[in-house]
């Protein structure tokens, strides 16, 4: 029998403001068994480029990552957010170490091709390093993973931490018993955005694709639930999508 894994995926906006990201630790640090966090970090990059006067462009919710702004987040991400977590979990007893993709070679990925768009320095995962994880989580340490991946050839890459989250669930699935948790500022996807009573409690490909269809599922939540799904089908055994303050139960859609 498989032992427990958590891996807890948070938004930017949860770990940016001191009240939420001190919930968020204290909820996440009173998780039993193994466990692991995937952070993002998107409005603090946002807010630093502006302070260097470096735009920030954006297409369907995605970063466009030229090489000033790969400064950015990669001081953002890997340093000021993701130094803060580790620090606030290390105050409530959680031993956690903070890495990106390139420290211990735990990620590798592949700089997104040029299609309709070009991203920049973004990378799309091509694998993660999970005996490395198993180590360190028998070890008692708590990884916290940042939204950056390396090339192997010394390049820093800006990768969506949603993706990195299933990925990695998808990697330690062969290992450990996961149940993978997407958590942001709404109780889990909405009927209706306007409506935070509207959630979907279930969600299967079916009814994703039905919902996608009408307009009720769009814009981020869509690759957040294909990335949830594909989770699924390589092994993970639960994927929930809930607000950050319900990690430690089942509230929220459970993907399925």
């Amino acid at each position: 029998m498989k032992e427990q894994l958590t891996l807890i995926k948070v938004g930017g906006k949860i770990v940016e403001e001191e009240a939420t990201l001190n919930q968020l630790l204290t909820d996440f640090s009173a998780i039993k068994g193994h466990k692991l966090l995937v952070h993002g970090g998107g409005r603090s990059a946002t807010r630093m480029a502006s302070r260097l006067g470096i735009e920030s462009n954006m297409v369907n919710g995605r970063r466009i990552t030229d090489a000033e702004t790969l400064k950015v987040v990669t001081m953002v991400y890997g340093g000021l957010v993701n130094k803060n977590i580790v620090a606030g979990l290390q105050a409530k007893g959680v031993n956690a170490v903070g890495l990106t993709g390139a420290d211990m070679d735990v990620i590798r990925s592949v700089k997104r091709p040029v299609k309709e768009v070009d991203y920049g320095f973004v990378g799309d995962v091509e694998r993660v390093n999970a005996g490395l994880l198993n180590d360190l989580l028998h070890k008692g340490i708590v990884p916290v993973l940042a939204p950056l991946t390396h090339d192997g050839q010394g390049h820093i890459l800006n990768t969506n931490a949603d993706t990195i989250a299933g990925e990695t669930a998808k990697a330690l699935a062969q290992r450990f018993d996961v149940t993978l948790v997407y958590c942001f500022e709404k109780r889990g996807v909405l009927r209706d955005e306007n409506d935070d009573n509207s959630v979907i409690p279930q969600l299967n490909r079916k009814e994703f694709d039905r919902y996608v269809q009408e307009g009720v599922i769009q814009g981020g939540m869509i690759p957040k639930i294909e990335n949830a799904l594909n989770a699924l089908e390589a092994g993970v055994s639960k994927v929930i999508i809930t607000l950050a303050s319900a990690i430690g139960g089942e509230q929220g859609t459970i993907i399925s």
